[in-house]
């Protein structure tokens, strides 16, 4: 062979070369071992329970066993990092959440860029807080909450499940809109934030519903308004921030499906539509609603967008309200 046909073909051989990578991939689905669906937080919260739901009928569905892997610490920023390092063949996902996706790279210095080292796959479930007051509080609406910290000297005072949480976002973002002050009192999760609230040490939390229905429906706590744009099935009674005065208000919490970035295309794809296939399940989708949590699947460009979105959104509020990671 002579030079010049040498050459022709190492340039189409070159040329195909992605094409054969990505049949390769493709047919490279289910994997052949078990799948690790990591979770950032610990076992029998919020993240945890869905993502078992989830697991249990993708596992059905694709023929291989998918095993939830928690780990907990720093926020999720644990399970964050190991999963942008991790194995790029299909085989590792990551129930990915609001706080290191789009809050933590602007609070801290990461060792990974959530966005560039880890690839959206879907949107997985989301849910509002419901912004409640212990009973001794004098306010029943949003409008009076926001007269009454205007008042106080000092402002009222709000918990969250620690700093940098969508909880303490969420009440830095109302302050933002409602040009009030109310302090943030950050806690160790949820429990003892509530438990602070119900003793009347805390006024306020922008609670995660399950946590907080129980305590709403014995009247220990007062809901004033939800964190989401629409009304949650669960409290149909209470309006959301946006119709209680401030349009456009949206602060939700999330979780979504993302794998290592290096992951090739073909297998995203992959996920995304047996993601969405258990996501529609009726059966999945009733276990989900019973704990709070609404299902959203969508398509990996959609997800891209909306955690650009985020990632901006709180940005801007982190910078503006100075928060610092603490």
């Amino acid at each position: 062979m002579n030079k010049r046909r040498l050459l022709g073909a190492s340039a189409l051989l070159a040329l195909s070369l992605p094409w054969l990578a990505t049949t390769v991939h493709a047919e490279d689905f289910p994997p052949k071992k078990p799948v690790t669906l990591v979770v950032g937080f610990a076992a029998g919260g919020s993240a945890d329970t869905a993502a078992r739901l989830i697991a249990k009928k993708l596992g059905e569905n694709i023929g291989q066993s998918v095993v939830v892997d928690n780990k907990p610490g720093a926020g999720g920023n644990i399970a964050h990092q190991q999963v942008a390092n991790g194995a790029t063949d299909g085989t590792v996902l990551l129930f990915g959440s609001i706080g290191p996706l789009t809050i933590a790279p602007h609070l801290m210095k990461l060792p990974y860029d959530p966005l560039k080292d880890l690839a959206p796959v879907s949107m997985g479930v989301n849910f509002p807080n419901v912004l409640v007051v212990h009973a001794g509080v004098k306010a029943r609406t949003l409008a009076e909450f926001v007269a009454l910290a205007k008042q106080k000297a000092g402002g009222l005072d709000y918990a969250s499940t620690g700093a940098g949480s969508a909880a303490h976002l969420a009440g830095e973002l109302f302050n933002d809109v409602a040009g009030m002050d109310t302090v943030h009192v950050p806690y160790k999760g949820g429990a003892p934030a509530l438990q602070d609230v119900l003793g009347g040490r805390v006024a306020a939390f922008y609670a995660a519903p399950p946590t907080a229905l129980p305590h709403i429906e014995s009247g220990k706590l007062i809901p004033l308004a939800t964190t989401g744009l629409t009304r949650p099935a669960y409290l149909p009674n209470v309006p959301t921030v946006a119709e209680a005065g401030y349009p456009g208000f949206n602060a939700t919490n999330w979780y979504a499906f993302v794998a290592p970035g290096k992951t090739p295309k073909p297998i995203l794809d992959r996920w995304n539509l047996e993601i969405a296939k258990v996501l529609n399940n009726p059966e999945v989708r009733a276990g989900l609603l019973k704990h709070g949590q609404t299902p959203a699947p969508g398509t990996r460009d959609e997800l891209a967008r909306f955690i650009a979105s985020e990632h901006a959104k709180w940005g801007r509020i982190v910078r503006e309200r100075k928060i610092t990671a603490e």
